[in-house]
């Protein structure tokens, strides 16, 4: 792969799709899909995204089109900037035009519905014998997208392949490590956005730092023994895709999980909360998913299990942070 000028196909023009294929611009060749006639326009003749970038530039050499076909059948590469939810929908699609052993990474941070599986599982799935990956980390998009410093992590199981991408990846500001555990990287991704709903619900609260502190920890503790449990490496979760991102997207006001935490602990109905929003929480999915899998996987997640409560049914982030309260003190080392 290095040597030669990368053909790039991203499918998404939401603010994390347009960032990295923004970024990618300086390596490779890049055309983005985006199922927005008016997006896809916009960004061909304005070079912007308004919507969810807004007062961001992109590149003059970013193309978009609206044909999954035009993306994908010359592509080297393809990215899968897709939400959970449509990410097997839109790559049965891309099935019926990549050519063969074309790596796919995905840069959701989600667990599909149903089958609880990550995004490198389901393209493992819908097509074998392209090797997947996800790049991940404490990444807000229109940070990047405005020129800031940023760290990120490109996750794929061979070493060879991983750090041929990471070529692609790593451009100026944009720092790209490697990493060969896609497990522990997939699910660091999914599970801190449980936890970021937790922190914004103290936040709505007016809980205060110190809580917003003993949040962030806790669930790391958390999403680090579920994760372990599913086979990550404990490292994993100690670096950018698993305490870096956490940071990030506990305590960040750009941060779209924990928004909708914020909003939860201000009174505000998820149904509301959603009506503003114009991109996706995967938390808010995620958390399902997650409790379904500490059951599975007999891993004590209490934090996790009281936003899956506050999210489906019905109870208020005040009950959710007096039961967090009423759980017995015990070692650190231990669940709880």
């Amino acid at each position: 792969m290095a040597g030669k000028r990368f053909r790039v196909g991203l499918l998404g023009g939401g603010s994390w799709g347009t960032t990295v294929a923004a970024l990618l611009t300086r390596n490779a060749d890049v055309t983005l899909w985006a199922r927005s006639a008016d997006t896809v326009s916009e960004i061909n003749e304005s070079h912007t995204n308004e919507k969810f970038l807004p007062d961001a530039r992109l590149p003059e050499v970013l193309t978009a089109t609206c044909s999954i076909a035009e993306v994908v059948r010359d592509a080297d590469l393809i990215v899968m900037g897709i939400p959970s939810h449509a990410y097997r929908a839109v790559l049965e699609e891309v099935a019926k035009h990549i050519r063969s052993w074309v790596p796919i990474i995905s840069l959701a941070k989600g667990l599909e519905q149903g089958t609880r599986l990550r995004m490198s599982q389901v393209t493992e799935e819908v097509l074998p014998g392209h090797p997947p990956g996800v790049l991940t980390g404490p990444n807000l998009a229109r940070e990047i997208a405005l020129g800031q410093a940023a760290a990120s992590v490109i996750a794929v199981n061979d070493e060879v392949i991983v750090r041929q991408l990471q070529n692609v990846f790593n451009s100026g500001l944009f720092r790209v490590y490697t990493n060969t555990d896609v497990v522990g990287c997939e699910l660091a991704g999914a599970l801190k956005n449980v936890m970021a709903i937790a922190a914004g619900m103290g936040d709505g609260t007016g809980a205060g730092e110190n809580t917003r502190s003993g949040v962030i920890t806790r669930g790391l503790a958390e999403l680090t023994r579920l994760g372990t449990a599913m086979g990550g490496r404990p490292e994993t979760f100690a670096g950018l895709a698993g305490v870096g991102d956490l940071i990030a997207t506990c305590t960040s006001t750009k941060s779209r999980n924990r928004f909708v935490g914020e909003q939860l602990g201000k009174g505000l109905s998820l149904d509301e909360i959603i009506a503003q929003m114009n991109q996706v929480a995967e938390g808010v999915k995620t958390c399902r998913v997650v409790t379904e899998l500490a059951e599975e996987y007999d891993v004590e997640m209490p934090i996790a299990q009281e936003v899956y409560r506050v999210v489906h049914e019905g109870q208020t982030p005040r009950e959710a942070y007096r039961g967090l309260l009423r759980l017995p003190v015990a070692s650190e080392a231990e669940p709880g």
